[in-house]
């Protein structure tokens, strides 16, 4: 019964980190797609001040 405890908790801890690991992805890659549209770079940039 102690390697079950400690099996339930490592996967707690292993859903735990993958859980913030994708909701700071998510906010970084929303954040990236809108810093984009207002900051153009490149092509995209050129193309805007024509």
């Amino acid at each position: 019964m102690l390697a079950a405890n400690i099996w339930h908790w490592w996967i707690g801890v292993i859903l735990a980190l993958t859980g913030v690991g994708a909701v700071l992805g998510l906010v970084v890659g929303y954040l990236k797609s809108v810093t984009a549209l207002k900051h153009p770079l490149g092509r995209r940039q050129r193309d805007a001040e024509l």
